[in-house]
């Protein structure tokens, strides 16, 4: 709560001042963005990078078994978002007029040319159709419309959101070239998506769209409209968002995290344990225990505290014995013969 309150502060409200507000120096050069592709998207996107720097990689150990959560609810969450998304985008235009109805439809043309972008993309490694692929490329491409979608036409946004699906889909190896633990591509899909929407702004955005709410009437688009400058003014915008998200969320996490009793990072125990349990004392599903490798039904360490004890419930040599079971159940049904069975170790308990 403490970084919330300083990030909206000291990042957040000078972002959207800079471009919304008429003495900003964005809104003055005439920067194009509709709905926050700097402050929402860049924004997010480059102070959750800084965010995760500051509080440093996980614990690769507790990686292996490492899986989303809930594939129906974070489908579920995605639906939610497209439905709200139209309403941010939308709503932008500040009343129920045509370009109202226009960034809703550019909003689900990017959506979906997004997410079947990076469905495909996905395939070609794991010859798969991803659900979850699928989410993280709609959601691309609605961070993409974000600041695009007032500007620019409907065929502009079909090729806005393969783009997006495409950059977002390989910006999320960035995380590891740099070895900043992203674990929700905030910055994959976030950042690069803002940036990809704001310089299609320079190429695509035309003065008939941007009239569409009667208000801005005799604003030049882009490009298509031979306004070769917006291309530069785009850019130094993008620039100057990334570098000042990124620096001051660096800053602000780094000084909570050296005042005692503000700590961000949880204890190693704690994280072993489960933050659920450690913070809540309570689970999401308390009712079953699932699993599906042997080697992970138990957190294993190799140095342990003192105070903490964990010992794993299956190991190597005890998978190995049920592998050899296994082995001796199928020869004895084909030979009729039942061999000799060797017997599995006590659980070790404290």
């Amino acid at each position: 709560m403490v970084f919330i309150f300083c990030w909206l502060t000291l990042v957040y409200c000078p972002l959207t001042f800079w471009v919304w507000c008429s003495n900003g120096w964005a809104f003055k050069w005439g920067v194009f963005d509709y709905a926050g592709g700097g402050p929402v998207e860049i924004g997010s996107g480059l102070s959750a990078l800084a965010y995760s720097w500051v509080l440093g990689r996980r614990n690769e150990r507790m990686m292996m078994n490492f899986r989303p959560h809930n594939i129906s609810l974070i489908t579920l969450g995605t639906c939610f978002l497209w439905l709200g998304w139209l309403g941010f985008n939308g709503g932008s235009a500040f009343g129920a007029n045509l370009r109202a109805a226009m960034a809703c439809w550019n909003t689900c043309l990017t959506a979906m040319f997004a997410a079947m972008t990076w469905c495909l993309l996905d395939f070609r490694l794991a010859k798969k159709w991803s659900m979850v692929g699928w989410c993280s490329g709609c959601i691309s491409g609605l961070v993409a419309a974000t600041p695009a979608s007032g500007f620019i036409t409907p065929w502009a946004s079909l090729v806005l959101g393969i783009v997006a699906g495409v950059a977002c889909n390989f910006g999320t190896k960035i995380k590891f070239m740099v070895r900043i633990d992203d674990s929700l591509d905030v910055f994959a899909e976030h950042a690069i998506g803002g940036i990809v929407g704001l310089i299609f702004n320079a190429f695509f955005a035309v003065d008939w769209v941007i009239g569409l709410d009667g208000v801005n009437t005799e604003v030049t688009g882009g490009f298509l409209n031979k306004n070769w400058k917006q291309l530069y003014i785009q850019i130094a915008y993008i620039f100057a968002t990334s570098a000042y998200s990124f620096v001051m969320s660096a800053l602000i996490a780094k000084i909570i995290d050296l005042i005692p009793g503000l700590k961000l990072r949880a204890s190693e125990e704690a994280e072993l344990l489960g933050l659920d349990d450690d913070q809540h004392g309570e689970f999401s599903y308390d009712y079953v225990e699932v699993r599906r490798d042997f080697l992970a039904w138990s957190p294993q360490k190799t140095e342990q505290s003192p105070s903490t004890k964990i010992v794993p419930i299956l190991g190597e040599a005890e998978l190995s014995i049920m592998q050899a079971r296994s082995n001796n159940q199928s020869l004895s049904s084909s030979h009729g013969k039942p061999e000799e069975e060797p017997e599995l170790p006590p659980t070790k308990t404290e």
